[in-house]
């Protein structure tokens, strides 16, 4: 048993409670060892993915260069209260060629930043492929956190779906724990619900999550020091309305994610996935404001996803809606709308991280998570790989924000070297592929 975890064992005997409590308590400042000495305040990284491109002439702002004062088109509008801790990056380009065709590419090799391996998985008229050949950027991140009795917390990451479709292939994958080693995010919120606070077999039989806790709970709270009480106490709460949100979930019957039988390419979202995306966000806040984890992925939807918004008076499928000619105009709205909403998802995302003070040290959770939100492609109807949509809110990774940079053209190699050492993990030098890391990170200070 290392120190670190040590110290929180102790911590757990000496406050008299069940194991069934440790998940509320295991985050709290006093859990790292009251007596340790003042450390700096976490790093954490969140990766959000949104698929089938962006609008460029709705995304970039004008301009972008410098040190201008960042300007917000109104497709991102619900990123304004958090413009002075926003980075939006021109000109990061995914140069990978090889096997598979561009969504293919775009996906797997986005957060790899190496070509895909041989397979017979066939895309589009090109050629066939398989899995991504190397490990993901988010699983580098978290084996380092890992290593280290400081930083080591009860999962290295979770991988969060919403509205993923029930299938497997390089279209739907982005997370790699290595070379043809995928891994599936969890688009139930009550399936991760479980696997963070465990024993939803026995909840269902006995009641809910926080009535198998409440006594200790109240017990440890009278024991605790006022900042921890009010942890515990909103830590509490999001759990309590969590249980809530998920059972009404639950009684819906559209919860499910359907593959419609007439055409296998059709998806159809449920209505409720907006709901669905909320408690999921909810669900991420949580684990890392208990320290659960440090690294954590948000999938919405998958590359080539044909997802139908209803719930923004869209009808077509995402995908087909983006190959549509510059001059659709009508097209070009419901793309608009489609964007915005993401927008609007990372910006929840923020204003939860920013509500939530920093344990044990100054500031919010936002100040020290880095939120990167890409695409697996710059333009829907071009499928190019040229000019990842990136926007990345936060201040994990210390870089200089409130401006857009157009960087010229440049490996997104190089973008995912500089979030390494930005989050402390100056030792790596390379990543994904070497050749395209030759300039080293980028500079973004």
């Amino acid at each position: 048993m290392n120190r670190h975890e040590a110290t929180r064992r102790q911590f757990l005997r000496d406050l008299g409670i069940g194991t069934a409590a440790w998940p509320f308590v295991a985050g709290l400042p006093s859990a790292r060892g009251a007596a340790a000495p003042p450390r700096p305040p976490a790093k954490r990284l969140v990766i959000m993915f949104s698929p089938n491109g962006t609008l460029p002439d709705e995304f970039w702002p004008d301009a972008p260069g410098g040190d201008a004062p960042l300007q917000l088109k109104p497709m991102l509008a619900a990123l304004e209260p958090f413009r002075e801790q926003t980075l939006i990056l021109k000109g990061v380009n995914n140069e990978l060629r090889g096997d598979g065709d561009n969504h293919m590419r775009g996906m797997s090799c986005l957060l790899t930043g190496a070509a895909l391996n041989p397979g017979n998985i066939q895309g589009g008229s090109d050629s066939p492929a398989g899995w991504a050949s190397s490990i993901s950027i988010d699983q580098e991140l978290r084996n380092w956190f890992q290593a280290s009795d400081a930083t080591r917390t009860r999962f290295g990451s979770l991988e969060f779906g919403v509205a993923v479709p029930n299938r497997a292939d390089p279209w739907t994958r982005m997370c790699y724990a290595g070379n043809n080693q995928p891994l599936a995010p969890i688009d139930d919120p009550a399936r991760m619900l479980e696997k963070i606070y465990g024993g939803a077999a026995a909840r269902r039989q006995i009641g809910g999550l926080l009535d198998n806790v409440r006594d200790d709970l109240r017990h440890v709270a009278g024991r605790l020091s006022s900042e921890d009480r009010r942890l515990l106490d909103q830590h509490m709460q999001l759990v309590n309305q969590l249980e809530k949100d998920i059972a009404a979930a639950e009684a819906q019957t559209e919860l499910a994610h359907p593959e419609p039988e007439i055409d296998p390419e059709i998806e159809l979202v449920n209505d409720n996935t907006p709901a669905i995306s909320r408690m999921q966000l909810d669900l991420l806040v949580s684990a890392l404001a208990n320290d659960m984890t440090r690294v954590a992925s948000v999938q919405f939807m998958r590359s080539v996803g044909q997802a139908r918004m209803r719930w923004l008076g869209i009808e077509e499928g995402h995908h087909g809606l983006s190959h549509e000619p510059d001059d659709n105009a009508e097209a070009h709205d419901k793309l608009r709308r489609i964007n915005a909403w993401f927008a609007g998802e990372v910006a929840y995302l923020a204003s939860q991280l920013a509500a939530i003070p920093e344990p044990g040290g100054d500031g919010s959770l936002l100040d020290n998570t880095q939120i990167v939100w890409l695409n697996e492609l710059g333009k829907g109807n071009s499928h190019t790989l040229a000019d990842i949509p990136l926007v990345l809110v936060g201040g994990g990774c210390g870089f200089r924000t409130g401006r857009a940079l157009n960087l010229g053209g440049t490996p997104h190699n190089r973008l995912w070297l500089a979030l390494a050492q930005g989050l402390g993990h100056e030792q790596l030098r390379a990543f994904g592929n070497e050749e395209l890391c030759a300039a080293g990170p980028l500079k973004l200070g």
